[in-house]
Order: structure tokens, then sequence, then C-alpha cells
């Protein structure tokens, strides 16, 4: 499972990085330490609490913009069908959807709590694995 440092989770939320460990602090999202004693967040805690945090409409004013249409985020929900599928990526307050193949997912790897960038071009949205 991918984890992030407290600084890559907070650019994927669109909040500073005291932001996020101020959450951590608090509790709001479970951290844990590498052997360096880094702090990280599990991918599955951060796209659960990136989803809550959407829906809440966040405690404090963020700012997110999309530069050339690219939407980085994290995965929080794949669904698998025999041919297609739908992922959804919470890129701050944003959050898409896109359907793809199976292939492309499995080739790509994606699933919840992955790092991933959302590209939007008129009303196709391709997905990138960061």
């Amino acid at each position: 499972m991918q984890s992030y440092t407290i600084g890559r989770a907070a650019r994927l939320l669109g909040v500073s990085p005291d932001t996020a460990r101020r959450w951590a602090d608090a509790g709001r999202v479970a951290t844990h330490r590498d052997d360096t004693g880094r702090r990280l967040i599990d991918g599955k805690d951060l796209a659960a609490f990136s989803v809550e945090l959407a829906k809440s409409g966040g405690d404090e004013e963020t700012s997110y913009t999309s530069v050339r249409n690219a939407f980085p985020g994290i995965v929080t929900a794949v669904k698998l069908g025999d041919v297609a599928a739908q992922v959804e990526i919470q890129a701050g307050p944003h959050r898409l959807v896109s359907l793809l193949t199976r292939e492309a997912v499995e080739e790509l790897g994606l699933e919840v709590g992955v790092e991933a960038t959302a590209r939007v071009k008129s009303t196709n949205v391709h997905i990138d694995r960061a």
C-alpha cells in the first residue's frame, strides 16, 4: 500500500502542510512513522479522509486550481466490470469520475489510495498514474 508524507498529502488535499499536520495532530487522519521518523499517511486512510473533507466542505478556506486541466489527487473508488471500469479521484475539493477499460486500470495499477492525475480534455477524462 502506498503511503504519503504530510507534505504530499497536503498538496493532494489542496491545503498547506501546516493544516495537514494540525489535522493529523488532532487525530482526524491516522499517521505512522517510517524508519527515518517521517510521518506518513496510508493511501486508503488519505482517500477516505479526502472524501470526508470534500463532503464537509473543509474547515478552512481552500484554494485549488487546475493547471492546464490537470487534477492531481488520490483514487477513492474503483469499480471493475468485465471490460469497463469506473475510477473516482478526489483532487482537493473536486471529485472526478472516469470510465475507462479494465485493462487500463490494471496496467496503471489503480486502486483506492493510489495517487493519480485526472487530465480533462473536452468531455474526456484521462488518468495518469503519478
